[in-house]
């Protein structure tokens, strides 16, 4: 009764809050640039992510005042920009090696521990990849957690009678779960979306650039991500909803118990189908390693956008009560500042007037092939 009480209110709140959402603003945002990935072994990241089709584009030394005055850390770091083959218009990998840790950060734990992060990337193999992980915890010894591939239709797109000639459009996915690094990895059977998952040619795993973000989140009010709208001017995908053991996917890739749920909801930005935000909020109790999401410790603790209006997003951030840093310089010379959301997850907004070479693609298209 208690459960049952709790989503209707939870029901009645995100019906009242859509409807009197107000008008997104024109922010210019991008889909989401940059995963950043703190660690204190920088040349183990760099190797690791080198099979996966990231090479290092720039690079910077910063000392502990600079990442004080930047980052709120007391530690000098290095810091590497890589990007997936050509795109460079989203999806891009930041990783900080810090002098100083300043803690372990989330760490390995079991799916949907709040404050985890997950990166999410195309593969052409994804049989191949969970053969590898596989491996790695069972001879490695390795705290790698690995679910098994599952298959789903999530775009409605395999109707009609399926056979031998007539062969089935579906998706295929699943999720890593490391100490170091949480993985998504998704492969599509009968259908193309151009602009979402570039896989080059010459990449050994045959993985993409990161086509979307996974947040983990304990929120009271689901109205609690409406800044990402609000503020920062990304479209939410849909109303809110409920996902829970009933759907087949997210019960493989989140480990669900019978009984488990959580709140979903999406953003995408208006200018990049790629990018996309996807949040989880569970619905009873699971460990909370938030207090460990924190710039400055191990794992994914921040995540760039970039846009032309960088004066306007400050100060729809400003007024949104979020307590940006001042604009300044970050490592790399842009303009930029730092804000935290209510769910604790930390942004990086970056001015960049110039477009990028990769061209983003704005309209969701799905092609079907054979």
């Amino acid at each position: 009764m208690r459960l049952q009480f709790f989503l209707l209110c939870n029901f009645l709140m995100v019906s009242f809050f859509i409807k009197a959402q107000p008008s997104t603003p024109d922010t210019g945002i991008s889909g989401v640039y940059e995963v950043m990935l703190g660690t204190d072994n920088g040349e183990y990241a760099k190797k690791y992510f080198a099979d996966f089709g990231f090479t290092v584009i720039d690079s910077a030394k910063v000392s502990a005042q600079q990442a004080m005055k930047i980052y709120g850390v007391n530690s000098a770091f290095t810091s590497y920009r890589l990007q997936n083959g050509d795109v460079d218009s989203h999806g891009l990998l930041r990783i900080l090696v810090w002098e100083t840790i300043s803690g372990p950060g989330v760490g390995y734990a079991p799916p949907e521990t709040i404050g985890s992060r997950m990166a999410v990337m195309r593969t052409e193999n994804i049989h191949r990849l969970y053969d590898i992980y596989h491996t790695a915890r069972t001879k490695g010894k390795k705290p790698w957690l690995v679910t098994e591939p599952i298959a789903d239709d999530l775009f409605g797109l395999d109707t009609g009678e399926r056979d031998f000639f007539n062969r089935p459009v579906l998706v295929r996915e699943n999720a890593v779960y490391g100490e170091f690094f949480n993985h998504v990895f998704f492969q599509r059977y009968g259908y193309h979306i151009p602009g979402y998952g570039t896989v080059s040619k010459n990449t050994k795993l045959k993985t993409s650039e990161f086509t979307h973000h996974d947040f983990v989140i304990n929120i009271p009010s689901i109205k609690e991500l409406s800044y990402l709208s609000t503020a920062l001017g990304l479209k939410a995908e849909k109303e809110p909803e409920i996902d829970g053991d009933w759907l087949k996917g997210p019960k493989r890739v989140f480990q669900m118990n019978p009984g488990d749920s959580h709140w979903y909801w999406g953003f995408v930005s208006p200018n990049n189908i790629c990018g996309k935000l996807k949040f989880f909020s569970p619905i009873g109790i699971k460990t909370d390693r938030s207090a460990h999401q924190r710039i400055g410790e191990k794992g994914i603790t921040l995540h760039s956008f970039y846009t032309p209006k960088l004066s306007m997003v400050y100060e729809l951030v400003t007024k949104h009560n979020l307590k940006p840093t001042k604009i300044q310089k970050n490592e790399f010379g842009e303009r930029s500042f730092i804000f935290t959301g209510p769910a604790g997850i930390s942004w990086q907004i970056i001015e960049k007037t110039t477009a990028p070479k990769n061209t983003p693609v704005t309209k969701l298209d799905f092609k079907l092939v054979d």
